[in-house]
């Protein structure tokens, strides 16, 4: 035995070293990410801060001393805040009727009232403005009949404060048809039975049981809404007159003058200031509320009839009211784009003159047509660019969990500024060459507009597709995996197919929302692919032309069909799947 050992002597430890293997096809997706991120996002928001703040070498709040003394920018402020702060009142109370009669009272002809309150999503925007002054603009249908049956009527009496409050007001209900239709329909019908069988009114009820419940959800769209007045931007150029400008306009008209550039910086980062301070303040809100399931296993809500037969009435009244108002601008601006000149000028109608030359004329003149072509190519772009940069970002996410957390903040960044913040930041970092770029200069070049409608579409695709990632069974992916599949096949195999309902609704909502955009397209778009929203913009002036007013209708019907049907096919879609 000891000469076995000497002859075998036990063998030395040997110290391994292992080397980790390089994911080089991450660390390359990252740095692009990265890349992306700060080029876009982190750095021309850093860049109009030191433009606006350090003049010739020195840092300056010239730009703010001009802004407070110009009296047209401090009107311009006072009616933003005016505006939206008017909005929550009257959105508010809209937006809620809207849902109660149409999913929470038994009033007749529900579904049709539903269609007409949700139609301004199929021609939201600039669209949907033109569509309101071609029916009560100082042109407009309705102010004809007045003025023709009053002639001391005043034709202008659309215009100026009015006028935008009622647009964005109807504007403004598609999110409590959108997001509160759902928590009614998530109402426990056990506590409206309960607090009946304890003597409670109908309008107690509506009070103390089903409002409280909607509150978290009434303040999140509260936010929203005081958001959109404070940027509003198509009603106020259209309907506001002289007399009643808002801060998003003024920067449009500073931003394209190289002189007052200073002044739209300025006005941006007080907007941008103010949106992000009323986010802080809704978060805030947010976390102090409590949310409460009051029974395990909930009862459908059954619609509620109204016992008062004077209030039945009042209500159906005005649900039809405002079912008229909804539904008179599709219904004239379907009819007047079969018209020709002389109807659409004198605001008569005739089936005699009811003809198919003005939507021929669209098709078969190209300049026409181009305007729709190159909207749709930008939207559509930007639709599929920013899916396939959020879904890397997601997927990161997702299998490192909060290693990337910061890229997450990041890209979150847009959801903070306003449109026309992020336009002029764009403009005065890239009107000169940049290393970022390969030293090129992006103003004045159509990639320009593409580049802003990804970035603003980035937070809301994030937010959709990161919650429709962690949705994914993570033992789907390890039964791949444990059968021989690469990360890549899994994803392509596994995780693709399964959110992929989500992406297809994203990429829908992202293609209705940027086919007539405005505020970006007024300050970014190339003058030899001009798209849709200034054409609208162009048509809706008083100084416009027959032609140009009948073109008008035909775009609107036209934005109208393409938006319904891409929502129509992403809904049947994810239907399906």
């Amino acid at each position: 035995m000891i000469l076995s050992k000497k002859l075998n002597p036990p063998k030395e430890k040997l110290q391994t070293f292992s080397v980790k293997k390089i994911n080089i096809p991450l660390i390359l997706t990252v740095s692009l990410l990265c890349w992306f991120i700060f080029t876009f996002l982190v750095y021309p928001n850093i860049n109009l801060l030191f433009e606006t703040f350090w003049v010739d070498g020195a840092f300056s709040t010239a730009a703010f001393t001009r802004l407070l003394s110009s009296e047209r920018a401090m009107r311009s402020l006072r009616n933003s805040f005016l505006l939206a702060f008017s909005m929550i009142v009257t959105t508010n109370i809209l937006g809620v009727f809207c849902v109660l009669v149409t999913d929470y009272f038994q009033v007749k002809g529900a579904k049709w009232l539903r269609l007409a309150y949700m139609s301004p999503l199929a021609y939201s925007g600039i669209a949907f403005v033109g569509a309101f002054n071609f029916i009560y603009g100082s042109n407009g249908i309705l102010t004809r009949l007045l003025v023709g049956a009053f002639p001391n009527f005043e034709p202008t009496w659309f215009t100026g404060f009015g006028g935008v409050l009622f647009i964005t007001t109807f504007a403004g209900t598609t999110n409590h048809m959108i997001f509160l239709r759902n928590a009614i329909k998530g109402l426990d019908f056990q506590t409206i039975e309960a607090a009946k069988s304890m003597g409670a009114t109908p309008w107690n009820i509506l009070r103390k049981v089903v409002l409280p419940v909607l509150k978290p959800n009434l303040t999140a769209i509260t936010v929203l809404v005081f958001l959109t007045g404070l940027s509003a931007t198509s009603a106020p150029m259209i309907v506001g007159g002289q007399d009643f400008q808002t801060i998003n306009p003024l920067i449009i008209t500073f931003a394209r003058n190289i002189n007052t550039r200073d002044l739209a910086a300025a006005l941006s980062l007080v907007l941008g200031l103010s949106t992000i301070i009323v986010l802080a303040i809704s978060k805030k809100i947010e976390a102090g509320t409590n949310y409460l399931s009051v029974s395990k296993v909930k009862m459908v809500l059954e619609k509620q009839t109204i016992g008062n037969p004077i209030a039945n009435i009042i209500i159906h009244i005005l649900a039809y009211l405002l079912f008229a108002i909804y539904a008179l601008p599709v219904i004239f601006i379907l009819l007047f784009s079969f018209s020709d000149a002389y109807s659409i000028s004198t605001g008569s109608l005739s089936w005699s003159r009811l003809s198919l030359d003005n939507y021929l004329m669209l098709f078969r003149q190209t300049g026409a047509f181009r305007p729709y072509l190159i909207s749709i190519i930008y939207s559509g772009l930007a639709a599929l660019i920013v899916v396939a940069i959020v879904l890397v970002v997601t997927r990161l996410l997702h299998r490192y969990k909060k290693r990337f957390i910061l890229m997450e903040y990041l890209m979150m960044i847009p959801w903070f500024l306003p449109a026309t913040l992020i336009a002029v930041a764009l403009m005065v970092t890239y009107d000169r060459p940049s290393i970022f770029i390969g030293n090129q200069v992006l103003i004045g070049t159509q990639s320009l507009l593409l580049i802003a409608y990804v970035i603003v579409l980035i937070p809301f695709t994030l937010r959709m597709l990161k919650a429709a990632f962690f949705t994914v069974d993570d033992a789907l992916e390890e039964a791949s995996k444990s059968m021989g599949a690469s990360n890549f096949r899994t994803f392509f195999k596994v995780v693709l197919p399964t959110i992929f309902p989500a992406i297809i609704a994203v990429s829908a909502l992202n293609f209705n929302s940027q086919i007539a955009d405005f505020d970006l397209t007024l300050m970014l778009f190339h003058p030899f692919t001009e798209p849709l929203g200034p054409v609208i913009m162009s048509a809706t002036g008083e100084a416009a032309g027959i032609e140009a007013r009948t073109m008008l209708l035909v775009y609107t019907v036209i934005l109208m069909v393409i938006s319904s049907i891409v929502l129509w096919l992403a809904n049947g879609r994810v239907q399906r799947r």
